[in-house]
């Protein structure tokens, strides 16, 4: 993990920051999202949409834990969880504030309203996120005039700070999101994001919509911003190449669980589960003479509303045996701080990456 920044106060605030620190900033414990399917005209419920079963999780101050699967395994709509955007079916989301841990799924709209301005989210899409009848100095400020109840010279000063912070112009704080680009636009909405000090972003794909080249720009920025700021990260991606840049520890989901969990360069160099080397075999290498044997899944990613029986991932699993479609796999440490969802994790030799 990277060292925490030391305990320093961001321009326009007085919140220092702990440096240092031991326990989780925020501590996810059996977490649950259930959507119910409903037909008819009574609108009858006939089941249940498992997003998140059953998922635990921790963030250490000043870490970036990098959240990865395939699009429909949950990264999201945990995100949205954690951030309370969505209301968890079962399960706490503890955070840390003032040095006490609080349970955000316990708390209502208005006990959460104190606890948002130390959680803040960046959005996939840099244009849809930002309010285009909205000035940056508007989109800016917002979270200081609803968050700290800021006056307006305050709020101006503290935007023009935060656009020098994020590498924009203070002359373009009166401008409109569509007189940006998207990398600008994404910075905009970082800026906003770290308005109020926040010790924790919840981050959901927030390169993916953008160039290559603009990824490594918003990407270094990020990683400027926590080294500077000791801020955490929960990085929602499915780019592995993009996580392994950027993370500290790599969370691996598959239909609404947690299959594997380690620190980047070991679950990179040694997976311990078959979703992740197959995950891993299609990174791709700027080496032509390396060649890696590609691992093509077989069927479909399991269905939410009816998995399968045991190993979820059984029924595409190279590896599966009788057990594996009778007996779910408990997600268990195999190595120090390695954990991982498999009956053989200890007797496969899985293809990693160095």
């Amino acid at each position: 993990m990277r060292e925490a920044a030391e305990a320093q106060v961001m321009p326009g605030t007085d919140l220092p920051r702990a440096a240092n620190a031991t326990e989780p900033l925020l501590r996810v414990e059996g977490l649950k999202k259930y959507f119910p399917i409903e037909k008819g005209f009574l609108r009858r419920r006939t089941g249940v949409i498992k997003a998140v079963d059953g998922v635990s999780i921790e963030v250490m101050p000043g870490e970036t834990v990098g959240l990865v699967g395939e699009s429909g395994s949950g990264k999201t709509t945990l995100g949205r969880c954690v951030m309370r955007g969505l209301r968890a079916t079962e399960g706490s989301i503890e955070f840390k504030v003032d040095g006490r841990y609080v349970d955000m799924n316990a708390l209502t709209g208005r006990e959460l309203q104190p606890i948002r301005k130390h959680i803040q989210m960046v959005f996939q899409d840099p244009y849809t996120s930002l309010d285009p009848r909205m000035t940056v100095l508007e989109i800016v400020g917002e979270p200081l005039v609803y968050g700290l109840n800021a006056k307006r010279a305050q709020v101006e000063k503290r935007v023009k700070e935060l656009m020098d912070v994020v590498g924009l112009s203070t002359r373009h704080i009166n401008r409109y999101p569509h007189a940006f680009s998207g990398g600008q636009r994404q910075r905009i909405g970082i800026a906003r994001a770290i308005a109020t000090n926040p010790s924790l972003i919840v981050a959901d794909e927030p390169v993916s919509a953008l160039d290559v080249s603009i990824q490594a720009q918003i990407l270094n920025l990020l990683v400027e911003l926590q080294e500077r700021l000791g801020l955490a990260y929960l990085f929602v991606a499915h780019d592995l190449s993009v996580v392994e840049h950027i993370s500290d520890r790599v969370a691996v989901m598959y239909v609404g669980q947690l299959v594997e969990q380690a620190k980047t360069e070991d679950l990179f160099s040694a997976p311990q589960h078959p979703y992740t080397e197959a995950l891993l075999s299609a990174v791709p290498r700027p080496d032509p003479h390396r060649k890696m044997d590609r691992i093509v899944l077989r069927g479909d990613v399991a269905n939410p509303a009816d998995p399968p029986s045991g190993c979820y991932f059984h029924p595409r699993c190279r590896y599966a045996q009788d057990i594996c479609s009778v007996e779910k796999p408990a997600l268990r440490e195999i190595k120090p701080g390695h954990h991982a969802a498999c009956h053989f994790s200890e007797t496969l030799d899985l293809q990693g990456v160095s």
